[in-house]
């Protein structure tokens, strides 16, 4: 890829204004995981070192367009920012008004930029008034790349337009590096784990991964989909009908790895208004694929089985990793998805993991450290691994 890294800009004394996604989970004003916010601290030290005067901007959950609200506040992030770094974080809540005034050595963090109408439709005038606030504009936030928006792609042509310097920071660096190693000309075998509820989601990705796995292991309520069109019956369990065909599909193009046995809750436990509280008390059972009854919903793979499924993640010499097995935010129903977090841990392979339940599982169970690659991408990832062009880095390349 021709993109112009930070590493080899001079940036001292200069504005930079660097693109991070700090989408990261905040209850009651307290961030819950860190792992994204912990991956922008790099290129934003980096940009300190060289004497830069640093803006930070990203966006935070999915508010309304031209309303302010509390909950998806920066302002959290912050003072997280500011502990981390060990500078003062000023906060900037006019930005687009009064502009912004840094010195080299400086931070300030902008609030949410999906706060600023024209943000998600790229508006060319609010790209035009991000440029302005910098003298270079430093992509870091790989999680967004896929999307086209103002503070994502806008940014960088505008940027272009009026003759300022545009590059990839250290984390988008290190992104594409990693995603290259695992696909351009991946250590075989290649296994790929991918959850979720639904195969519609995720079935351009599973049907290129199929071109370049040697194995895919399935879970949640994808795996249901495949265990039927594997000829089971999944009782209450979530599937999609649809795709039946799709799935026997995909099994003949590489090797689909399936639970032997799984947790299931019987459906009339389960209140799906309070989806999470009502399986803090249903009860959890363990069951052969083959004896699913009416009633019951699967939920995880359970642990035993899970381990037989390691085996296969341990002898991989590529591993890639998208979606949890089960409902791991109960931990009844989260054994499956740390054993299988522990076995990718535990394999000599090159591992890279991304999305952000995914990431949120790596974190309950305490593996990140043993993972060689934490992907900050969801549905950036995804659409990688596809084999999609991704807006920002196509705008990067056009330089």
């Amino acid at each position: 890829m021709s993109i112009t890294y930070l590493s080899s800009l001079d940036i001292a004394n200069k504005t930079v204004l660097i693109r991070e996604d700090l989408n990261v989970p905040i209850k009651d004003g307290i961030i819950t995981s860190d792992v994204r916010l912990q991956a922008s601290l790099p290129t934003i030290k980096a940009c300190l070192d060289k004497g830069a005067g640093v803006i930070v901007c990203s966006h935070l959950g999915r508010p309304t367009e031209g309303e302010y609200d509390d909950k998806y506040s920066l302002a959290p992030i912050a003072k997280y920012l500011a502990d981390k770094l060990g500078v003062n974080v000023a906060f900037s809540t006019d930005y687009l008004q009064n502009g912004v005034s840094v010195k080299a050595g400086e931070v300030v963090l902008l609030e949410n930029v999906r706060f600023n109408v024209g943000e998600k439709k790229n508006s060319s005038e609010l790209s035009k008034k991000y440029a302005d606030l910098c003298d270079v504009f430093v992509m870091d936030a790989f999680g967004t790349a896929h999307r086209a928006q103002a503070s994502t792609e806008g940014v960088i042509r505008a940027c272009v337009a009026d003759g300022k310097m545009v590059c990839a920071g250290n984390l988008l660096s290190a992104e594409l590096d990693a995603l290259s190693k695992a696909l351009d000309n991946p250590a075989k075998p290649v296994l790929s784990i991918v959850g979720g509820s639904k195969v519609s989601t995720k079935l351009d990705v599973l049907n290129s991964l199929a071109t370049i796995c040697d194995s895919i292991l399935v879970g949640g309520g994808i795996a249901n989909t495949f265990l039927v069109a594997s000829g089971k019956n999944v009782g209450a369990s979530l599937y999609e009908s649809d795709l039946v065909q799709t799935a026997k599909d995909i099994m003949t193009k590489t090797k689909i790895l399936l639970p032997t046995h799984v947790v299931v809750a019987d459906k009339g436990e389960i209140d799906f208004e309070d989806f999470l509280g009502s399986l803090e008390k249903a009860n959890a059972v363990i069951k052969s694929v083959d004896e699913i009854g009416e009633n019951d919903m699967i939920l995880d793979i359970a642990p035993d089985s899970a381990k037989e499924l390691g085996e296969y993640i341990k002898s991989a010499k590529t591993i890639l990793f998208n979606g949890p097995v089960g409902v791991f935010e109960v931990d009844k129903f989260g054994q499956g998805t740390k054993v299988i977090c522990e076995a990718v841990a535990d394999g000599t392979g090159f591992s890279i993991a991304g999305g952000g339940d995914t990431l949120s599982a790596i974190d309950k169970y305490k593996v990140a450290d043993r993972i060689d690659y934490l992907s900050t991408g969801g549905g950036a990832f995804l659409e990688f691994v596809e084999g999609k062009p991704l807006p920002a880095i196509v705008a990067l390349q056009s330089v």
